[in-house]
C-alpha cells in the first residue's frame, strides 16, 4: 500500500493496455472509445487483483476529477460513472478517495448519471443498468455514512429513483433500486426527516396516482426496512399529532392519508401511532376529528382488515363517533357502514344500535345514508344484515322528508326483486324478507301523492315487472295477491281503482277537447285539468302543465289520438308500451334534456297506462286460476296453500272486473267462471257471480251460449244458494239479461208461496232473494211486496219468539252460533229496508211505520215482543240490525225527512250500546255513510258520544273517523266551489250546533248544573271541537264562536217551552263557548258570515237571548283527546243534500280547515275505568235479585273480561295511542246513581274493565273501486265474524220501555 501512495505521489497515469492518454486534446469519440476500453478494465478486475489496483491507482483518481466529473458529454459522463462504480468495488472496503468533498462530488454524479434510467429504450440504457446493479450490489453508497453530508446524497438518491421509475421497467430494476435504497435504512445510524419525506411524498394520493411505480417502489422498500424506519415514522406522527408541530415537514397536511397507505403497507410501522388516534377522535376541533373518523372508516373497512380485533379500544372510541356533535363526522360514519357490514359482517351487532339511534338522527342526509348503507350490504348479501337493521329501513319508509322516505322505498324494492321474485338467496331468504310487499303496498295509504306514485312505480318495476312475458307476469300477480296481508290487499285494490279514475279523467279531458269551443266546454275543460292535478306531483306546477297537454292535445291530433287509444278499455300491454314511447318522443326535445313538462306527462302515462292488465293477461290470469282448481299449478313451491290460491285469484279477478271489464270479454274466460259458479267453496262461487255481475253486460248479445247455461244457474243460487250467492244472482240477473222482469217473476213466485215460519233455516236465503227483488224491481212486486211485508215480515216475523234463546250473560257470539230464528228476523228488517229504498214514496205511511218499528226495536233492547224468550246475544244482533236500517233510510232524503228528531237521538244512542260489537258495527255503518256524504251532516255528531266510550281504541277509532270524513268534506268543497248553495250540509263547521242539540237531549245529562255531567258533556263537545279547530283558515274560530252565540238567542225546537230543556241548551253553549276561548286566540275577531242554524233544531232567535248560570269555572278542566288520527285515503264520493238553505254564510274556500296535528303515544291507563253509560248495580245473581227498572235511559256498556277483550284493527295499523296530558279524567259512573249492590257482588263503577288488553281494531270497510253499489252492501253484517267478547258482562237491569205507539198501530198504518 506504500508503494501504491508513492505510486499515486508520482503522479503517472498508467491506462490499460491499447488504451492511450484520455485528456481534453481528443475528440469526444476518441474519448468514448478509449473510456470504453477503460470500463472493459475495471470490469474485468476484482478486488484480489493487488497488483492491477496498484497499477490503476492514479487512473482511478484521474478518472473523479472535475474533468469527467463536469464534462458535458453524458456518453463520456455514463462510461466514468461505470468506471467508479467498478474503481468502488474493487477497492472496496477502503476507496482511493479520502477527501469528503470529493467523495460527495462523486456520489452526486453518480446519482445525476442514474437518471439515464428513465428513458428504457435508450442505447445506453445497459450501462445505466449495469451502473445500478454495480452500485447496488456493492452498497457503495454506504461509505457516505461517514461524511457530513450523507444526507443530501441520499436524499438525492431516492429522489432519483423515485423520479426515473416507470412502467418501463422489468422487475430486476425495481430489486435493485430497492436494495440500494434499503441498504442506506438498514445499514445507516438514522432517517432524516428529509429522506423520509422523499419516501412518503410517493404515498400521497395525489402523487400515487401521478406515477404508480413510485408508489410501488416506496411501498416496496417499507416492506423491506420496516423494522428499521418504524422509530422514525413514530416520532414523525407523535411530532405532528401529539405535539403539533406541523413545521417539521410539508407533509403534515397529509399526515392523514399517511397513516392509512402505511396501515395497508405493514401495520407493523403503525403500532405506537395507533393509540394517538383514539386521542384526536377526542379532539376539540370538528375538522380533526373529521379526518381522524375518515381515516378509522377506511381502516376499519378496508377488506382484510383486522383493526378492530386487534385494537378494541379504537373500536369503541370510534363506534362513539357516531354520536358526534359534528353531523360531517356523524355522516361520515354512516357511510363507512356499508363497507364494514359488506367486508366485516362480524362487526354487525356493534354496528346495529349505533345505525338504530342515526336512522332517528334530526339530520335528513344521515337518515338518508343510513338506508344507504343498509341496503347496500343487503343487495350484495341478505346475510350481512340482520332484520333489526332491515326494520330501520322498514321505519324509514314513513320519514317526515321524501328523499329519505324514497330511498327506503327503492332500497326495499330492490331488496325484494332480487332475493324474493328472482329467487337469488333460495327459500330462506324470500321468507326473511317476505314482509316487505305487505309494507311497501301499506304506504299507499299515506296521503302525499309522491309516496303514491312511487308504489304504484314500484308495483309496475320491481313487485309484478310489466316487462316479463304476460303468462309469468300473471303468475308473479297470482302468487304476490294470494300471499298478501288484508291491508296491502286493499291498498293494491285502492291502487287499480285510482289508476282507473284517472283514465276516466283523461277520457273526459280528451271528450272536453273534441266539443266545440265555447265558455261552458273552457270551464269544463279547466275542471277537469284541476282534478286531473291533484293526481300529480306538486299540483301547483302540475296545473299549469296539465292545462299546456290539453292545449296540445286540442293542437296535435295524433297525440289525441294516441292518448285515446292508450284510455281506451280495448288498449293491449302492447299498444300502450308503443303510444306511451311515441307521446313523450313527440313531446321531448334533444335540445332541451331537462324538460319539466315532458316529466309531468310521464308521471301521467305512467299511471293511466295499462302496463299489467288486458284481454290476454286476464285469460292468462284465469287459465293459472284453473291449474290450481286442476291441481296442476305450483301452489306449493310458491308457498301457498291452493284452498287460498283459488281464493285469492278469483278475488283478484273480482277486483279487476272492476276496472278492467272489457277484458274479460272472451269465451274461454266466461266458461272458467261457469265451473267455478259450481265449485263448493262458497267465497268462490261469490267471487265468480260478482265477476259475472261486473262483466256480463253484453253477454247476452256476444256470448248466446254462455247465457243459456248460466241463466238456470242463477236462477238456482237465487232461489236455494247461500244467501250472499243469492243477493249477487239477482243482481247478475238484473245486470245481464233484457228480460229481466220474466226471469225475477219466475223467482218471485215460488219463493213467496214457499214462506215457511216452520223451517227457519231455509227462510233465509228466500228473504235475501226478496229483499233485492224488492230494491231492484219494487214496482212489478208493489201488491204482494207490501202484503209480504205487514203480514208475514212484522206479524209472523218479528212479532213472534219460536225458539227461546239461550240463557247467557254474553252479549255477544260468533255467527255460527246466532239461532236461525235471528237471522231470519234481521234479514226480515233488510227486506223491509230494501222495500222502502225501492220505492222511495213518502206519501204512503210505510216509511213512518217501518221507522215506528226500528225505534221500538231499539226501545225494547232488540226484544220487541219483551216475552223474556230472546237471549242476550241475540238482543245486540237485532238491535244493530235496527240501527244500521235507520242510517240506511236517513241516507235517502225522503226518509230522511220524516225521521223525528226523537228518533235521530235513539239511533245515535246506539254508539254507546252496552255490547262492544254493537257500537263497533255501527260506527262502521255511520262512518262509510258519512264518508260518502249520503247520511246527512247532523250524523256526524254522533262520534261526539264517542268520547264516552270505555275502550280506547274504539276512541281512537271514532277520532279517525272524525279526521276522515272532515277531511272528506273539506277536500269537496274545495274541488266543487259551485257547490255553495249546499255548504250548509257540507261544510264541517256546521255539525256544531247538531252536536250542541245532540247532547242537551243526552239521557245522562240530567241536572242542569251538575258538576260531572258537564264535566262529560265538555269532553263529548272537545272530541269534536279538538279535530274541526285544529286549524283557524280564514277566521272560522270566530265563524263558530258566532254559531254558538246565536244558538243562545234561540229555543229548543223540539221542545220550545220545556224551561229546563233550555236551560240545558244555554247551558251545553256556555261549555262550548269555553272550550272555544280558551283553545283559540282569534275567537273574538269578526265572523266572515253570519251562520245558519238549523230550523228543524233551534226556533228563530230572539231578541234578548235568556242567560243561563255561568258553569266555566267548574267545567274548566283540561280536555281530553281520545286518540291519534291515523291518515287514511279518501274515496271517490256522491253527495246528497240534507237540509234545504237559502243562506250562503261563507264560501267553501273560506270554511275550510285541515285535519289536527298528530298527537303523542299515551298512558294505556286511561281506558282502565268504563265512562260508557251505566245503569243499575250489576249482579251475577240478578235474576234471583231482580233490582227495579229505571226510567228508559241509554243501555249502559258491559264491561269486559280482560282475558276476551278484542277490538277493532285499524287498515291502516294499530291505532295510535292518546297523548297522556290530554287523557279524559278518570270518574267512577255517569248519568244516574246506582243502588247499592251486595257484597259479593261487583260494581260496574269501580274496577270493571280494569286490566283489559288492548284491542286492536280491525280494517275499516272500504269501497273498492265500486265494487258493490250501495243497495248491495246490506249484508256486510250477516257473515261479518266479531269475535266474542267474554268475561262476565254485567247484567242490566231490564228497563221499562214507554212508547208512544204500539206495535199493533205498525200493522194498521202499513
Amino acid at each position: 500500500m506504500a508503494h501504491s501512495k508513492s505510486r499515486a505521489a508520482d503522479g503517472k497515469i498508467t491506462y490499460p493496455p491499447g488504451v492511450k492518454e484520455i485528456s481534453s486534446n481528443i475528440s469526444k469519440e476518441e474519448m468514448v472509445r478509449r473510456l470504453k476500453m477503460v470500463v472493459k478494465t475495471f470490469m474485468d478486475m476484482d478486488q484480489d487483483s493487488e497488483e492491477e489496483k496498484e497499477l490503476y491507482l492514479n487512473l482511478a483518481l484521474h478518472l473523479a476529477s472535475d474533468f469527467f466529473l463536469k464534462h458535458p458529454d453524458k456518453d463520456v459522463r455514463l462510461l466514468v460513472a461505470c468506471c467508479l462504480a467498478d474503481i468502488f468495488r474493487i477497492y472496496a472496503p477502503e476507496a482511493p478517495y479520502t477527501s469528503p468533498d470529493k467523495l460527495k462530488d462523486i456520489f452526486m454524479f453518480i446519482t445525476r448519471q442514474l437518471k439515464g434510467l428513465e428513458d428504457t429504450k435508450s442505447a445506453q440504457f445497459n450501462r445505466y443498468f449495469y451502473l445500478l446493479e454495480n452500485i447496488a450490489w456493492v452498497k457503495s453508497y454506504n461509505i457516505c455514512f461517514e461524511l457530513e453530508d450523507s444526507n443530501e446524497i441520499f436524499t438525492q438518491l431516492y429522489r432519483t429513483l423515485f423520479q426515473v421509475i416507470n412502467n418501463g421497467h422489468n422487475q430486476k430494476v425495481h430489486m435493485h433500486m430497492v436494495d440500494l435504497m434499503s441498504s442506506i435504512v438498514c445499514e445507516g445510524d438514522s432517517v432524516s426527516q428529509e429522506l423520509l419525506d422523499t419516501v412518503l411524498v410517493n404515498l400521497v394520493p395525489a402523487h400515487k396516482n401521478l406515477n404508480k411505480q413510485a408508489y410501488d417502489l416506496a411501498k416496496a422498500l417499507l416492506k423491506r426496512t420496516a423494522q428499521a424506519i418504524e422509530p422514525y415514522i413514530t416520532n414523525f406522527f407523535n411530532l405532528v399529532l401529539m405535539l403539533g408541530k406541523t413545521s417539521v415537514s410539508d407533509l403534515s397536511e397529509h399526515v392523514f392519508d399517511l397513516i392509512l397507505e402505511l396501515y395497508n403497507i405493514d401495520s407493523h410501522l403503525l403500532l405506537s401511532v395507533l393509540p394517538q388516534l383514539e386521542f384526536k377522535l377526542k379532539s376539540n376541533d370538528n375538522d380533526e376529528r373529521l379526518q381522524v373518523v375518515k381515516l378509522l372508516a377506511k381502516m376499519f373497512g378496508a377488506k382484510d382488515s383486522e383493526l378492530a380485533a386487534q385494537n378494541k379500544p379504537l373500536w369503541q372510541c370510534y363506534l362513539g363517533r357516531f354520536n358526534d356533535i359534528h353531523v360531517p363526522i356523524r355522516l361520515e360514519c354512516v357511510k363507512f357502514a356499508s363497507h364494514c357490514l359488506m367486508n366485516h359482517p362480524d362487526l354487525a351487532k356493534d354496528l346495529t344500535e349505533f345505525l338504530k339511534v342515526r336512522s332517528h338522527d334530526p339530520e335528513e342526509a344521515i337518515r338518508h345514508d343510513v338506508i344507504v348503507s343498509i341496503v347496500t350490504a343487503a343487495k350484495k348479501d341478505l346475510t350481512l344484515v340482520n332484520d333489526a337493521l332491515l326494520n330501520f329501513v322498514k321505519e324509514r319508509t314513513l320519514d317526515k322528508r321524501w328523499r329519505v322516505r324514497k330511498e327506503a322505498m327503492m332500497g326495499l324494492a330492490q331488496i325484494y326483486k332480487k332475493y324474493s321474485l328472482q329467487g337469488e338467496g333460495g327459500k330462506e331468504a324470500a321468507n326473511q324478507i317476505s314482509w316487505i310487499k305487505d309494507k311497501l303496498l301499506h304506504i299507499y295509504y299515506q296521503n302525499s301523492i309522491d309516496d303514491r306514485l312511487l308504489v304504484e312505480r314500484i308495483f309496475a318495476q320491481y313487485m309484478v315487472p310489466h316487462n316479463l312475458e304476460t303468462t309469468e307476469r300473471m303468475k308473479c300477480l297470482y302468487y304476490l295477491y294470494a300471499t298478501l296481508d288484508t291491508n296491502a290487499v286493499k291498498a293494491l285494490n285502492e291502487m287499480w281503482k285510482c289508476q282507473n279514475m284517472l283514465r276516466h279523467h283523461v277520457k273526459d279531458l280528451l271528450d272536453l277537447v273534441k266539443q266545440p269551443k265555447s265558455d261552458a266546454g273552457s270551464k269544463a275543460v279547466f275542471a277537469k285539468v284541476m282534478v286531473i292535478t291533484r293526481n300529480l306531483p306538486d299540483p301547483g306546477k302540475a296545473q299549469d302543465f296539465v292545462k299546456k297537454l290539453a292545449q296540445v292535445l286540442d293542437d296535435d291530433e295524433r297525440i289525441r289520438n294516441q292518448l285515446e287509444t292508450l284510455v281506451s278499455p280495448a288498449c293491449s300491454c302492447k299498444q300502450a308500451q308503443v303510444c306511451v314511447r311515441d307521446i313523450t318522443k313527440k313531446l321531448g326535445s334533444p335540445k332541451q334534456p331537462s324538460n319539466p313538462f315532458l316529466e309531468m306527462v310521464k308521471f301521467l302515462l305512467e299511471r293511466i297506462a295499462p302496463v299489467h292488465i288486458d284481454t290476454e293477461s286476464i285469460s292468462a290470469l284465469v287459465k293459472q286460476v284453473n291449474k290450481s282448481i286442476d291441481g296442476t299449478a305450483e301452489d306449493d313451491e310458491e308457498g301457498v296453500p291452493t284452498e287460498q290460491a283459488i281464493r285469492a285469484g278469483l278475488e283478484l279477478l273480482k277486483v279487476l272486473s272492476f276496472t278492467h271489464p272489457v277484458s274479460f270479454h272472451s269465451a274461454e274466460t266466461f266458461e272458467s267462471l261457469l265451473g267455478c259458479l259450481k265449485m263448493d267453496d262458497e267465497k268462490v262461487a261469490e267471487a265468480a257471480l260478482q265477476i259475472f255481475k261486473n262483466t256480463g253486460s253484453k253477454m247476452e248479445e256476444s256470448f248466446p251460449h254462455i247465457k243459456s247455461v248460466l241463466l238456470p244457474v242463477l236462477q238456482i243460487k237465487a232461489k236455494r244458494g247461500p244467501p250472499r250467492q243469492a243477493k249477487y244472482a239477482i243482481h247478475c240477473i238484473h245486470a245481464m239479461f233484457t228480460h229481466r222482469d220474466t226471469h225475477f217473476a219466475q223467482i218471485f213466485e215460488p219463493l213467496h208461496k214457499g214462506l215457511d215460519l216452520e223451517d227457519l233455516d231455509q227462510l233465509i236465503t228466500p228473504l235475501t232473494t226478496l229483499g233485492h227483488l224488492a230494491l231492484l224491481a219494487p214496482e212489478q212486486f208493489a201488491a204482494p211486496l207490501k202484503s209480504l211485508v205487514a203480514n208475514f215480515i212484522v206479524k209472523d216475523l218479528l212479532m213472534s219468539d219460536r225458539i227461546p234463546g239461550k240463557k247467557t250473560t254474553k252479549l255477544w257470539v260468533p255467527d255460527d252460533e246466532v239461532s236461525s230464528e235471528t237471522l231470519a228476523k234481521i234479514q226480515g228488517i233488510k227486506l223491509m229496508v230494501r222495500w222502502l229504498l225501492g220505492v222511495k214514496n213518502t206519501l204512503s205511511k210505510s216509511g213512518n211505520s217501518t221507522l215506528r218499528m226500528l225505534t221500538a226495536i231499539l226501545h225494547s233492547d232488540g226484544d220487541l215482543t219483551e216475552q223474556g224468550k230472546m237471549g242476550k246475544p241475540d238482543m245486540s244482533r237485532l238491535r244493530l240490525a235496527a240501527a244500521c236500517a235507520l242510517l240506511k233510510l236517513a241516507q235517502e232524503p225522503c226518509y230522511h225527512e220524516i225521521i223525528t228528531l226523537e228518533q235521530y237521538q235513539l239511533c245515535a244512542l246506539v254508539i254507546n250500546d252496552e255490547c262492544y260489537q254493537v257500537r263497533q258495527g255501527f260506527a262502521q255503518k255511520l262512518h262509510k255513510g258519512l264518508c260518502r256524504l249520503r247520511l246527512p251532516l247532523e250524523y256526524l255528531a254522533v262520534f261526539a258520544l264517542c268520547a264516552k266510550d270505555p275502550v280506547k281504541e274504539r276512541r281512537a277509532h271514532a277520532r279517525q273517523c272524525l279526521v276522515k270524513n272532515i277531511t272528506i268534506r273539506r277536500e269537496y268543497l274545495k274541488q266543487h266551489a259551485a257547490v255553495s248553495e249546499k255548504l250548509f250540509s257540507l261544510l264541517p263547521e256546521y255539525v256544531v250546533p247538531y252536536a250542541i242539540h245532540l247532547l242537551v237531549h243526552d239521557p245522562d245529562y240530567i241536572k242542569v248544573q251538575d258538576i260531572e255531567q258537564l264535566k262529560d258533556i265538555k269532553e263529548s263537545l272537545w272530541f269534536i271541537l279538538e279535530i274541526i279547530m285544529s286549524k283557524n283558515e280564514n277566521n272560522s274560530h270566530a265563524f263558530i264562536r258566532k254559531m254558538v252565540e246565536n244558538i243562545k238567542q234561540t229555543k229548543d225546537a223540539q221542545a220550545p217551552t220545556d224551561a229546563k230543556i233550555n236551560e240545558k241548551l244555554y247551558t251545553v253553549c256556555d261549555v262550548a263557548m269555553n272550550i272555544i276561548i280558551s283553545k283559540s286566540t282569534t275567537y273574538s275577531l269578526e265572523s266572515p258570515k253570519d251562520p245558519v242554524l238549523p230550523t228543524r233544531y233551534f226556533t228563530k232567535p230572539d231578541k234578548v237571548g235568556p242567560k243561563a248560570a255561568n258553569v266555566l269555572g267548574a267545567v274548566n278542566k283540561p280536555l281530553a283527546s281520545a286518540g291519534k288520527p291515523i291518515q287514511s285515503k279518501a274515496s271517490r264520493m256522491e253527495t246528497a243534500s240534507n237540509e234545504d238553505s237559502t243562506s250562503n254564510p261563507s264560501s267553501p274556500q273560506h270554511m275550510s280547515l285541515t285535519c289536527p296535528p298528530k298527537g303523542d303515544a299515551s298512558d294505556t291507563k286511561d281506558s282502565d275505568k268504563p265512562r260508557g253509560r251505566k245503569r243499575g248495580a250489576a249482579s251475577s245473581n240478578l235474576d234471583d235479585n231482580p233490582s227495579p227498572k229505571p226510567k228508559r235511559g241509554r243501555k249502559k256498556v258491559a264491561a269486559v273480561d280482560p282475558e276476551d277483550q278484542w277490538g277493532e284493527e285499524s287498515r291502516l295499523g294499530d291505532a295510535q295511542t292518546e297523548d297522556e296530558q290530554n287523557s279524559p279524567p278518570k270518574k267512577g259512573r255517569r248519568g244516574r246513581s246506582t243502588k247499592a249492590a251486595p257484597a259479593n257482588q261487583e260494581t260496574p263503577a269501580k274496577g270493571r274493565g280494569r286490566g283489559r288488553k288492548k284491542a286492536t281494531p280491525p280494517p275499516e270497510e272500504e269501497d273498492e273501486g265500486g265494487e258493490e253499489e250501495e243497495e248491495e252492501e246490506e249484508e256486510e253484517e250477516e257473515n261479518m265474524e266479531l269475535k266474542t267478547k267474554g268475561g262476565r258482562p254485567a247484567r242490566a237491569a231490564r228497563r221499562s220501555t214507554q212508547r208512544s205507539e204500539g206495535i199493533w198501530c205498525f200493522l194498521l198504518d202499513m
